[in-house]
């Protein structure tokens, strides 16, 4: 069973996602992929936060608001979905800080649109469990559920078939996130998928399935963008428990048992790779 954060007034954090392990293990005729994937969420991330207004609306601020549409948004999708399903008329005036890359592999418009069902369904009173709020989500995207949850979990079929996964020995460990600032395309990269099934998330803890797994994904990601090698290469010097590419890409992550240890390691990425873009979170 899955825990509501228990959250208040009238901001919300948009958590960055990251897959610990993302097994892909077949093609599906609608285009989709099934997979089996571990969620995992920081602390940190995009802030959306709400107003009063008569029309639902949304602005966007931040380093990487640059490009996103204020008009065409999921955000805004989110929000009209629970409006309909709540039969609101109210409207809200949102703002968005996008501080996480765009196209990044971390949860970006799905974290956002997540979010924003959280936030509006505690500002509009609408009274949804988080049950009810992940079963809506749903046709949102592929990720959206699990960004919705904002827990760790497993996820299988598309990524929808959610169930809680505790962190254990993990809790309380920190997240180096970084990211070469050179986005890529999922389409793309899942087309470049070999098509071979390497076999389903291992069986046991949180921590046994991050050391025994992997992310099918990865090779194809670093053809396309050779940029991710070079992160990767430079995390596996820094005394990580582990280090892997997140998603489809190219956000890559690496794990310390301190936050001292992230920040060191940061310091080191960033002299040899100062173009990039970093941060560090706690996993929640």
């Amino acid at each position: 069973m899955f825990q509501t954060d228990q959250n208040n007034g009238n901001s919300e954090i948009a958590c960055a996602k990251i897959n610990l392990a993302l097994h892909v293990r077949k093609r599906l005729a609608n285009g989709y992929h099934d997979i089996e994937t571990v969620f995992a969420f920081l602390d940190h991330g995009d802030l959306l936060s709400v107003e009063p207004h008569d029309e639902i609306t949304l602005s966007i601020t931040g380093p990487f608001a640059k490009g996103l549409s204020d008009k065409d948004n999921l955000v805004l999708d989110a929000a009209r979905l629970l409006a309909g399903s709540a039969g609101t008329a109210a409207g809200a005036s949102i703002f968005l800080e996008k501080r996480l890359p765009i196209a990044s592999g971390i949860g970006g418009g799905s974290a956002d649109a997540a979010a924003a069902l959280r936030l509006l369904n505690r500002y509009w009173d609408a009274g949804l469990s988080l049950s009810e709020l992940v079963e809506l989500s749903a046709p949102l995207g592929a990720d959206v559920p699990a960004c919705v949850v904002n827990q760790t979990c497993t996820g299988k079929g598309i990524g929808q078939d959610l169930a809680p996964l505790d962190n254990g020995a993990l809790a309380g460990y920190f997240v180096l996130l970084v990211n070469p600032l050179v986005p890529v395309s999922t389409a793309s990269i899942f087309r470049d998928w070999d098509g071979f099934d390497q076999g389903a998330l291992p069986a046991g803890s949180l921590l046994d399935i991050l050391l025994s797994g992997r992310n099918d994904l990865q090779g194809p990601a670093e053809r396309l963008a050779p940029a991710i090698s070079d992160i990767l290469s430079n995390l596996n010097e820094t005394g990580a428990l582990v280090s892997r590419m997140s998603g489809s890409g190219a956000t890559c992550f690496a794990l310390y048992e301190t936050e001292r240890q992230a920040e060191d390691a940061k310091k080191m990425v960033s002299a040899e790779l100062p173009d990039s873009w970093t941060m560090i979170g706690g996993l929640k």
